[in-house]
């Protein structure tokens, strides 16, 4: 899907433009703990600002549910904002009010104001069309900059869209850039796609659009054991989705009817509690029971993955395969992110805990050819969905 981008608005200077970014970033203990996606919409907000324009900043910040949360200001973010653009920004408190309209009225050139956090308002998630109507009335330009959040269908994610002039930043250029030859071209071979995280139900469509693409298809994580529970193993304690059970053996029917192969643990590393001090051990898969927890993958398991990942052209990676957060069950996310990273294969990483786990494990983002800064958007889009926000600024 081609994109109107920033690049093609005709006359920037001196026109008010809303800009809907994704700045739902952890704070704990009152501090940024990531400031990436901050980071992530620079370029657009200097391209913009620098042209000229009267920049209104929004995103979401958590889930207030419609609800104003003190801890859920934009204050901080906008503070910081400030500080990694090395200018003057204003925070106002409001997402629309009298107040809000008057400052953006005697806003000069190059000026930016943070409105507050979009989801304080119940009529952000419900596409209010009176709502969305408010919010295009503000300004004269609609970009959206927000790829964690273009697969809601959201008033400051589409419906605003309907009223304005809309195009898109330069990061969800950046982003369809790195998805779209995925789905719309023939990728390098052999193509491997390594799927984990805790479910399989949002993992369903994207496995299922990739079945008659990929070469091989490696899991880890929860969503592993669903498919372990579903050929028969034991597998103790460990997290799984009992109910999918039969959509993992209709999976796995469809795959041997193709020449994928579809690649699951065959040892795992079990505790009976998951923290810090875990007493874990590593098992054949054969060999889980009682009240064992698998939490991540095992080593033979890990070489096994490794070796496949050295041999391929295009390795796309959703879903860290252990609990990686935990000394104990981090080896696997962690080897597979240093083979990917020291391969030359196209590497494209789908965002969320997987993106997370990256860098809390302290690789180098460059060493991987894209990290999508959206989770569920990029499955969705991997899936071959319309996303919302991506359909809003598309070219009719």
């Amino acid at each position: 899907m081609k994109i109107k981008t920033i690049k093609e608005i005709p006359e920037i200077k001196g026109k008010k433009i809303f800009l809907r970014v994704d700045f739902n970033v952890p704070i704990k203990d009152k501090k940024i703990q990531d400031d990436s996606r901050i980071k992530q919409s620079i370029p657009t907000i200097k391209y913009l600002q620098e042209k000229g324009a009267k920049l209104i900043i929004a995103s979401h910040l958590g889930r207030p549910k419609g609800e104003i949360k003190e801890e859920l200001r934009l204050d901080k973010v906008a503070t910081r904002l400030s500080e990694l653009m090395g200018i003057s920004i204003k925070k106002l408190d409001e997402v629309i009010s009298d107040n809000v309209r008057k400052e953006v009225e005697n806003m000069k050139e190059g000026e930016i104001i943070v409105l507050e956090n979009i989801r304080f308002k119940a009529e952000e998630e419900t596409n209010d069309e009176n709502f969305s109507k408010e919010l295009a009335e503000l300004v004269d330009i609609y970009v959206n900059d927000a790829f964690g959040t273009a697969h809601r269908k959201h008033a400051s994610t589409f419906g605003i869209a309907k009223h304005l002039p809309a195009y898109g930043g330069l990061l969800i250029e950046k982003e369809l850039e790195a998805l779209s030859p995925l789905i719309e071209k023939e990728p390098a071979r052999p193509l491997t796609m390594i799927l984990g995280g805790a479910k399989i139900d949002t993992k369903i469509g994207v496995i299922r659009n990739f079945i008659d693409k990929v070469d091989y298809l490696l899991l880890g994580g929860g969503l592993a054991n669903t498919f372990l529970y579903a050929l028969g193993h034991d597998i103790g304690e460990s997290l799984c989705e009992k109910d999918k059970v039969e959509v993992a053996k209709e999976i796995i029917t469809e795959f041997e009817k193709q020449n994928a192969k579809l690649i699951f643990p065959t040892d795992v590393i079990v505790a009976t509690e998951l923290s810090n001090e875990a007493d874990a051990s590593e098992l054949s898969i054969e060999d889980v029971s009682g009240d064992m927890k698998i939490l991540d993958i095992g080593k033979d398991s890990t070489e096994k993955y490794c070796e496949i990942i050295k041999k391929s052209g295009t390795v796309i990676w959703n879903g860290p395969v252990g609990v990686y957060e935990f000394e104990p069950f981090k080896g696997g996310t962690e080897k597979i992110a240093k083979c990917i990273a020291n391969n030359e294969a196209n590497s494209i990483i789908g965002g969320g805990d997987t993106a997370d786990a990256i860098k809390k494990l302290g690789f180098d983002e460059k060493s991987f050819t894209h990290i999508s800064t959206g989770g569920g958007a990029c499955i969705e889009f991997l899936e071959g969905k319309v996303l919302p926000g991506i359909q809003a600024i598309a070219l009719s």
